[in-house]
């Protein structure tokens, strides 16, 4: 007020300068009436988890390929320029049947020259044996000696190896003539076909695939951190695509020891029985692993750990106010840890936020996670998994 008073002596007294006295007055009353903000409570918002505990141990699913358990890569033993191709890619085929031939000509003609030796050498050793013959009965009335009939009985046995050498070139050329005819060694699918007509192929190109009939498998990929674990487990179920509703069991029976380049996953087959006569080959499949464990176990995710000093803890929320507690932690299962000791089933734990907390400090709940019990996979599945 006594600066009002003084303000009111100084200036002069104009209709401006009283207005200017007015305006101060009542900014200057103003602020002597304010009065300092109480203070609101720091209220946090939190994701929360409701624990359960349950027997699942592991629940995961990839997605793979239907395919033949042996498929074989076929070629021709011999050289030579393709003539005629009998399938295409989905013909089925019965062991036997045709399914390329080579141009013959070449080989045939090799044939005829290792059966003109053979002839050539039988006769040969025809004469050899004549002559022997003639010399044992000269030996007899000793018209001749030992040392020659020693010399013939030698010329005779050279002539017979002349033979069996050169009928064994004539059986390997007569082989050579039937290999220009390329023929599936089994029943089975066409699944490729890698030559065509005109082309000249070298001994062992694979030039046509075959798919064996009878026993398929589901080939799926694995990432790495979870090939050991799921290596170790037996109820394995195959659901395919185009049939949900159909179930069938499946067993793994390899797991590759090296990682794809491509796709850094392992390749694991997964075998499935004869009986699924719907299951053909390309098709999607669905690969479910499932494992229990022998007592009720709880889970809850890595977030929820509040790491202090050598103690392992979480945030209980309890009557909208958090309270740390100290656990044990059991072991690892994909993204959660196993909780052995500390909480009990019901309990609510925060899950997101963690380290912004303080005991008895409030909460606002955002939303409530599922357990990993009650539908989240203990082990998630991996790249590529549906």
């Amino acid at each position: 007020m006594s600066l009002l008073k003084n303000l009111r002596l100084r200036l002069p007294a104009s209709p401006g300068h009283l207005m200017s006295i007015s305006l101060l007055t009542s900014a200057v009353l103003l602020s002597g009436c304010a009065k300092e903000a109480a203070k609101t409570p720091d209220v946090r918002p939190v994701r929360v988890l409701v624990l359960h505990a349950s027997n699942v141990g592991i629940n995961a699913e990839f997605s793979g390929e239907v395919r033949a358990r042996v498929e074989s890569r076929l070629g021709f033993r011999v050289p030579g320029k393709i003539t005629a191709r009998k399938v295409d890619p989905g013909t089925q085929v019965t062991k036997g049947q045709i399914l390329m031939q080579l141009d013959p000509a070449d080989l045939r003609l090799s044939q005829a020259q290792s059966k003109a030796s053979l002839q050539a050498a039988e006769t040969s050793r025809d004469l050899a044996k004549a002559e022997l013959k003639r010399y044992q009965e000269l030996r007899v009335k000793n018209f001749v000696s030992q040392a020659v009939l020693d010399e013939k009985l030698a010329s005779f046995r050279a002539a017979q190896a002349n033979v069996d050498a050169a009928q064994a070139g004539y059986f390997g050329q007569s082989n050579q003539a039937g290999y220009a005819t390329l023929v599936a060694d089994s029943d089975g699918v066409v699944t490729a076909v890698d030559a065509d007509v005109g082309q000249v192929v070298t001994p062992g190109q694979p030039v046509v695939r075959v798919a064996k009939a009878g026993e398929k498998e589901i080939v799926i990929g694995l990432p790495e951190d979870k090939v050991d674990t799921l290596r170790k487990v037996e109820d394995v179920t195959v659901k395919m695509w185009a049939r949900p509703d159909q179930v069938i069991p499946g067993k793994v029976r390899e797991v590759s020891p090296v990682a794809d380049p491509a796709t850094r996953t392992y390749a694991v087959k997964v075998s499935i029985p004869d009986s699924a006569a719907d299951v053909k080959l390309g098709m999607t499949a669905l690969v479910q692993f499932s494992s229990t464990t022998a007592v009720p176990l709880i889970r809850v995710p890595l977030t929820a750990l509040f790491h202090e000093k050598s103690t392992t803890s979480v945030w209980l929320v309890e009557n909208g106010k958090v309270r740390l507690v100290p656990v044990q932690v059991g072991g690892t299962a994909g993204n959660e840890v196993v909780l052995v000791g500390g909480v009990k089933p019901g309990q609510t734990v925060v899950t997101a936020g963690v380290n912004l907390l303080k005991p008895g400090q409030e909460v606002k709940i955002l939303a409530s996670e599922r357990s990993a019990t009650e539908g989240v996979p203990a082990v998630a599945a991996g790249e590529g998994a549906k």
